[in-house]
């Protein structure tokens, strides 16, 4: 981890008061993203259990396996924090529909509900993938939970997409494998709209230019609404 703070021996009061207050300023810059803001997983524990009831022990066991991912994940590269968080989940979380998960028809889940039961459909391994790897410091700019249709499958189903760049062939992070692969490898998924906690996108929008505001769509508002009751602080 970087030593922003100087030893006092080797610098003058003046210069040790000015850089503590450089060092303050880029800690708040580092946090100023809501979905980066620490998590107090003490607090989070005491809202889950007070709004879902008392965590059974392999629930508590897969949340405290979760914290672990996030300090071991946290220095390293993209792409292994990319595979790692892909596997954590696609391990921990078992698939199954909402109709057996939460008897109701389209549910989602915030990564501490699916972590709970140890179960999840597409959409929640892609939330928890999503946010998981935003509180890494991945940036929103490169990732995308992407609706997509499974043709082999022919339903519906949801993966994260990560960009080098904006125009970059996202890879594809799915909870049907373990792989990681370009989306041009994945022919068997056909994107219908993607979208992140800044904007909604349309396939094959010029120069992949954002075309709506993701405040419109309710269940991802809702999950957002959940996370802050949970102890998550993510801004309005």
């Amino acid at each position: 981890m970087t030593q922003f703070f100087p030893r006092a021996s080797q610098y003058s009061a003046s210069r040790v008061s000015t850089n503590l207050i450089l060092s303050g300023l880029l800690l708040l810059l580092l946090l100023g993203n809501s979905l980066r803001a620490a998590w107090d997983f003490t607090t989070i524990q005491q809202r889950t259990n007070q709004l879902y009831g008392p965590a059974t022990p392999e629930a508590e066991k897969r949340i405290d396996a979760w914290q672990q991912l996030l300090i071991q994940q946290l220095n390293k590269s993209e792409s292994e924090q990319l595979n790692a968080v892909n596997l954590f989940f696609n391990q921990k979380l078992h698939y199954r529909e909402d109709s057996e998960i939460w008897n109701s028809v389209d549910y989602w889940a915030t990564p501490v509900e699916s972590l709970r039961k140890g179960q999840a459909d597409c959409e929640d391994y892609a939330l928890a993938k999503y946010f998981t790897l935003r509180h890494l410091g991945v940036s929103g700019e490169k990732l995308r939970i992407t609706y997509v249709k499974a043709i082999r499958l022919n339903r519906a189903h949801m993966v994260l997409t990560w960009y080098e760049t904006p125009n970059a062939i996202p890879l594809v992070l799915d909870s049907l494998t373990d792989s990681i692969l370009p989306a041009t490898k994945r022919t068997d998924l056909l994107p219908v709209y993607s979208f992140n906690d800044s904007g909604l996108w349309l396939p094959g929008s010029q120069n992949n230019k954002r075309v709506g505001d993701s405040k419109n769509l309710s269940r991802w508002q809702d999950v957002l609404k959940k996370m802050r009751e949970e102890g998550f602080p993510i801004d309005e």
